[in-house]
């Protein structure tokens, strides 16, 4: 970042041309990846993901009594086994950005994701703030994560979230670098889209997240700050709604971002559930985990072509299932 005489960070109005313009083109979103019809002739791609953080959040900031601990072993002890309860219910696939401290002290968890037909993904090593790590220790953490959750499944990801939901200056270079396929961090678009570096594209497709489709900011508590959950479960289920719907016109993506230790509670799974009903009544919907969509997407920008008959990575959406008392 530029500087004045003194050492401090120069007032953006200060900038050259050229200094602004090289922030904006550091990390752009490129051509668009949407094809004309999604696998198997699908109008529409859901792309559910959980961010099976746990302890780690704790743990990364240093605080270590039983209570905080506890709030993230509630995601592992109860909300997981709901959530892989409830998409075996309904036959969705979904992707699990797993901390690698996290999958080491859950390592059975780790293995059921992979077990139950689910993808996991990278999100970290300790649930580390990325954009404050130095380039050495960002690609030693990822890499040790990768290399972690590839030993504890036997399956090597491919997939990026980043803890921070964000690039540092050495971010897109370590991805690169470690091969992985796509990242599921930015927000340029509804929709997936190259990376572009410096203007240049770089083969990596990013699948968008945002806090409009993440519980946390719903739901989130913090006893001793300023954070409280604001939202019943059911306003947030009438955004998440409106945003499939939308999307469903669109023939786009919709793209969920959910924590056990968060959705995983029984007034917030109520609001999941009815979700995943909304859903099932609509016809020509492809569940898709992230992996597969960037497949898809890349197939878009290697050829063009569109993928409407390949069936290899589809599946189709089952009837909802019977409501239980």
């Amino acid at each position: 970042m530029p500087t004045d005489d003194s050492g401090l960070p120069a007032e953006s109005w200060r900038w050259t041309e050229p200094t602004w313009r090289g922030h904006l083109d550091a990390v752009r979103a490129g051509r668009r990846l949407v094809p004309d019809r999604w696998p198997g002739g699908a109008r529409v791609a859901v792309a559910l993901s959980f961010d099976s953080d746990h302890e780690t959040i704790p743990l990364r900031d240093g605080e270590t009594s039983p209570g905080r601990l506890a709030q993230g072993e509630y995601g592992a002890r109860v909300g997981a086994p709901r959530i892989l309860e409830l998409l075996a219910r309904y036959g969705v696939p979904a992707t699990f950005f797993m901390p690698a401290v996290s999958a080491l002290v859950h390592p059975e968890e780790a293995r059921a994701y992979t077990r139950d037909g689910h993808e996991l993904a990278v999100h970290g090593w300790i649930h580390e703030r990325n954009m404050l790590l130095g380039r050495d220790d960002e690609r030693e953490l990822t890499a040790r994560a990768l290399d972690t959750l590839t030993t504890l499944t036997g399956q090597r990801p491919v997939g990026i979230r980043t803890p921070s939901w964000d690039f540092s200056d050495s971010t897109l270079a370590i991805m690169l670098e470690l091969g992985f396929a796509y990242d599921s961090s930015l927000m340029a678009d509804d929709e997936p889209y190259e990376i572009l570096a410096d203007g240049r594209p770089t083969g990596l497709v990013e699948i968008p997240v945002d806090w409009i489709r993440d519980d946390a900011p719903y739901f989130t508590m913090d006893r001793y700050g300023s954070v409280r959950p604001h939202s019943r479960p059911r306003d947030v289920l009438e955004i998440w709604t409106d945003e499939f719907d939308a999307a469903y016109r669109d023939g786009g993506v919709f793209q969920l971002t959910l924590h056990p230790h968060v959705i995983g509670h029984r007034s917030r799974l109520v609001a999941l559930r009815e979700l995943l009903d909304h859903i099932a009544a609509h016809s020509g919907v492809w569940y898709a985990t992230h992996a597969q969509l960037a497949d898809t997407a890349r197939a878009v920008l290697n050829s063009g072509a569109t993928v409407e008959n390949d069936q290899t990575t589809a599946r189709s959406v089952p009837d909802a299932p019977e409501q239980t008392p």
